[in-house]
Formats: C-alpha cells, structure tokens, sequence
C-alpha cells in the first residue's frame, strides 16, 4: 500500500451499517462481481488500444504518463509567464474552467489572489469565459492593466460562445492597451489541427512566431476528463508541482486497473454506487468534502458525473474489421439513466443540505473527503469550555465523523475518501479516482461516458436565436415547430 496513498472507508454503504433495505449486503455485491470483472475486462482492453482510447475519447487515462521531456517544458512555459505578468485571465468553460478552478483552490494557498506573500511572486489568476454574466468581465478589465496581464484561452474548437465571447473581449482590450504586438501576451490551448481557433493561431504565428503561441488539446481528450491536459500550464503558472500531480495519478492508475474488486477502490465505488442507485433507489449522489480548499473540487465532480452519465440512450458498440471499437447511441433503447451529483462542503453544508441528507427522503448517497493533515493549524484559545485547547483540525475530524454517525442511524448510506494530507501527490490521485470510478460506472449502466448529446440542445437555440450561419436546417426547423410556449396569465 502507497505510503501517502489514499483510502476509501466504504463501511457505510453495507447492510450492516445502515439497515438491509439502505444498504448493500454480500449478496448484492456476489450478483454484480461478474459484472464488474467484465467492465474490468472491458475497460483494458480499450485502454490497451491506442486507436481504440483516441476514437473512444479515453486517452485521458495515459495522461498521467507523459513523457518528462514534455511536462519540463510546459513548466519552463508556465514559470515564464508567472515570472513577467502580475495577472493571467483563464478564459475557458466546462473542463477548461472547473479543473484549473479546483487545481487553484486546492493546490494554491487560501487568498491566493488577495495577498502577493502567498503567491510568492507569482501571478494573480482570474477565471472568466465561462459564463455570459457581463458585470464579472467588464468589472475584472477595468481593474487590470493590460500591460501586465497575460491572457489563456482554451477551446479545442474555438467555437464555443461563452468563450468565444470572453476571448473577443478581452483581445479587444489587449489590442488596445497594447498595439500591435498584443497577441504577444495570449496563449492558446486548442485542437492541434482544426479549428477556427486553431486556424487563428497559425495565421498569426505566420507573422509574428512570438504572437498567439499555443498548447494542444491532445485527440482522444474530452474536456471534463482534460485537467492533466489542458490545466497543466496553470498549475506550472500557480507554481504546482506538475510531476508530483501526475506521479499521483500514475500511483492511482496502478490501483484502478487492479482485477480485484476489493484491491480496486474506482471499481468498488462504482460497484456500490450501482446497486444503490438501481436496487436501492439512491439517484442522488452528494459529494461533500471537509475541506474548504475542495469545494471546487466537488464542483468540478459535478460535471464529470452529471455529462458523462446522464444519457438518454444506451450504448451501441459497434467493431469494425480490424476490431477498432465505435460507441453509438441507440435511439431504439432510450433508457435515461444517471445519477445527480450535488456539491457541498463539511462544515459549513452541515447547517443546510444535511437537514435534507438526515430526514429528507431517504434518496441519496453521501460521498465525504476528509483531510488528515492540513497544512496549517489553529488552536482555540480563551473560551474557557470543551473548545478550549482544540486544533481545528481535530474539529474538522469530529465534524465528519459526527456527520457519518447522524447518517447511519437514519440508516443513510455514505462513504469517505481520506486523503493523508491536501498535496499536488494526493490530488493527483483523487482526480484521477473520480475519473476512472466514472469510467467503470458507466459499464455497469451501458452508456457512452464521454460524449454529451444533451449539451447541443441549448446550443442549437443560441446559435439559432442569434443567426449563426452553417446551423443544419433540421435543427432549424425543430426549433421553430416547436417554440416556447409563454401564457400571460402564469407570468405574475
């Protein structure tokens, strides 16, 4: 067992914990176990294939392997950035936004940005691009000086709207602080090929090699699944270990592609979370860390769990001569599937949502992260009761495991992740866990994890509200067949 390893208590998904009708007995796990070791099976066989994990989109999970040579320079990049600018704007959504957010948070001290001591000479870095609220980007611009601001933006397609948006505004700014040597002070992190932003970096790399540099999203990447892709510049940026992220990963890999369903922690979980949510009728999935520093964390989870395996079809594998496997959606077998991530954080959710968790239906599941080694402690002082003399730390500790007991009784099944201290090593290995936990769960339940169908609906009525050429003329007329329906006597 790795030393700094995590550990997953899973005691209180069991019968014997929180009741037969709650939980999961030995029975209900011996009737899934030929279930698993065939997702297992499944699961390494794709993995195996590079031409395979490329056109499934599952080349993520080599992600933690690359090569030296390669993270050394994206460190060199991310330092000479940091070294120069006092600001970065990470323009991005989804992926390219919550799992740089949740690198920050919890790699970065807390304030971060507030205090120039904590970040060491290293830049302020501001988040934006990933929604279409004006008021956060016009006020962030007209606080920063263009001069001393570097720009990312990460598409892989450069066509996203909220973005694109962003990206448009902020180059404008650039452009005219700036002059003509602007796109100096811009990176992109795009699509090695196509793409209009893409198409953007190679014009104007053509007159200035110094203009518009780039990154690549690399084939086979999906955005949720991106971090130790896309995110590595930022973390090289907020001065994270990159190697350490990764040799974290690499360790959690190990674990998560062992063939035993008791020494494979990702299997496990989703093995559990299974019989739960289809036998036990738990759709909700709560994810609440005891950490402040984890909360986007749990956010970025949220996304991971509710894109990859909320679908509406079934999963249709099709083999081409050579073996090469295509995942397709078969619109004869609709089947509506996935359970709903909930984000929320220990302490502070303990005095809202888990009113809910203890005496609401009982629908749920409560994921906890607790951390056993902060990096700094607080001891109370001068109260002169049971708190006096007591580490926040031991608190934190007593809070979670008080929060597990008040769900067993109410015969509420919930599970820990501890992690021995919040380092880049064991983040590394958290992420890494979620991802191939979502992976296995999305065997059991039979559906493509890494496409998003349901994502294009919204997409289509921007781009069809806002006259956005090339929009198929289906989609068109779906959309106008079928509009809005608003009475004037239910708008008060």
């Amino acid at each position: 067992m790795d030393a700094k390893g995590l550990r997953f208590d899973f005691n209180n998904m069991f019968s014997f914990s929180v009741g037969a009708e709650a939980g999961v007995c030995d029975r209900d796990l011996a009737r899934l176990a030929p279930q698993a070791a065939a997702a297992g099976r499944h699961l390494s066989k794709v993995i195996a294939d590079r031409a395979c994990r490329i056109n499934l989109s599952l080349e993520w999970v080599k992600l933690p392997f690359q090569n030296k040579s390669d993270i050394d320079a994206i460190t060199r990049l991310g330092r000479g950035i940091s070294r120069r600018y006092e600001n970065v704007i990470s323009l991005g959504i989804g992926g390219s936004y919550l799992g740089i957010k949740a690198a920050q948070d919890a790699l970065c001290p807390a304030y971060y940005n507030e205090f120039a001591a904590l970040r060491k000479g290293r830049p302020r870095i501001y988040f934006e691009g990933n929604n279409l609220d004006p008021d956060t980007l016009s006020v962030l611009l007209r606080q920063l000086d263009p001069r001393k601001t570097f720009a990312v933006v990460i598409s892989k397609s450069g066509e996203t709207t909220e973005t694109k948006a962003a990206f448009a505004v902020v180059e404008r700014w650039l452009k005219k602080g700036l002059g003509a040597h602007y796109g100096h002070q811009v990176l992109a992190i795009t699509d090695p090929r196509s793409g209009s932003l893409r198409q953007r970096v190679v014009q104007e790399q053509k007159k200035d090699p110094l203009s518009f540099r780039s990154l690549p999203l690399l084939p086979g990447v999906g955005g949720r699944f991106s971090e130790f892709n896309m995110g590595l510049l930022h973390l090289a940026i907020a001065g994270v270990n990159i190697h350490e992220v990764l040799a974290g990963a690499r360790a959690m890999y190990t674990r998560c592609t062992a063939k035993n369903l008791f020494k494979n922690p990702a299997c496990l979980y989703a093995a559990l979370q299974m019989i739960l949510y289809k036998k036990k009728g738990k759709p909700l999935a709560v994810m609440m860390p005891f950490a402040e520093s984890l909360k986007s964390t749990a956010d970025w989870y949220v996304q991971l769990l509710a894109e990859s395996l909320g679908k509406k079809y079934s999963r249709k594998i099709l083999l081409s001569p050579g073996g090469l496997e295509t995942w397709r959606s078969d619109s004869s077998c609709p089947v509506y599937e996935g359970r709903t991530p909930i984000s929320a954080r220990g302490t502070n959710d303990l005095h809202s949502i888990q009113q809910n968790n203890v005496e609401g239906r009982n629908d749920k599941t409560v994921t906890f992260i607790r951390v056993e080694k902060f990096r700094t402690d607080i001891r109370v002082t001068g109260t002169g009761d049971f708190l006096s003399g007591r580490r926040y730390s031991e608190l934190m500790k007593a809070a979670q495991e008080a929060t597990e007991w008040a769900l067993v009784r109410q015969q509420r099944p919930n599970c820990a992740i501890l992690m021995p201290e919040l380092s880049a090593y064991c983040w590394g290995q958290l992420l890494f866990f979620f991802e191939m936990a979502t992976a296995f769960e999305a065997e059991f339940l039979n559906v493509n994890a890494f496409d998003q169908p349901g994502v294009e609906g919204y997409k289509n009525y921007m781009y069809h509200t806002l006259h956005k050429p090339g929009l198929a003329q289906e989609i068109a007329l779906e959309i106008t067949r079928n509009p809005l329906i608003k009475k004037k006597k239910f708008i008060l």
